[in-house]
């Protein structure tokens, strides 16, 4: 619930330079963008801004913690195993950090919510290694 009340990195980007994606769950409210600015591989910024549910909400808020300062590589990894939680697979805990909290969202329009943010930030990555 911290990350949904005090959600971190949540904010406008109005920087040019950022790398933009945006994210929509069509059967419900939640409309995030989601905000990169990539230099010499590494994501030195990550933020994002819009509306959705408490669990969108926190899901980008842990999720922009953890990419902070990650190499592109390294990002992909922390996705994929965010992936393979979601979709009951193996993964590793120790790469997503407080993310595990997510473990437990059984329900596929739950999985949807917490999963958005995560789509963006995985679009904008893989366009960086076209």
């Amino acid at each position: 619930m911290d990350h949904y009340n005090n959600p971190r990195n949540r904010r406008n980007v109005l920087d040019k330079t950022y790398l933009k994606a945006n994210t929509r769950n069509t059967n419900c409210i939640d409309n995030l963008d989601i905000y990169m600015k990539i230099e010499d591989n590494i994501i030195k910024d990550i933020a994002f801004t819009g509306e959705a549910c408490a669990i969108s909400i926190s899901s980008a808020s842990i999720m922009t913690t953890n990419l902070k300062d990650k190499s592109v590589s390294a990002a992909l990894n922390y996705i994929n195993n965010m992936d393979n939680m979601l979709n009951d697979k193996d993964y590793d805990p120790d790469v997503l950090k407080e993310a595990v909290v997510y473990v437990d969202n059984k329900n596929t329009s739950r999985k949807t919510c917490c999963w958005l943010p995560y789509q963006g930030a995985k679009d904008i990555l893989e366009s960086t290694k076209k």
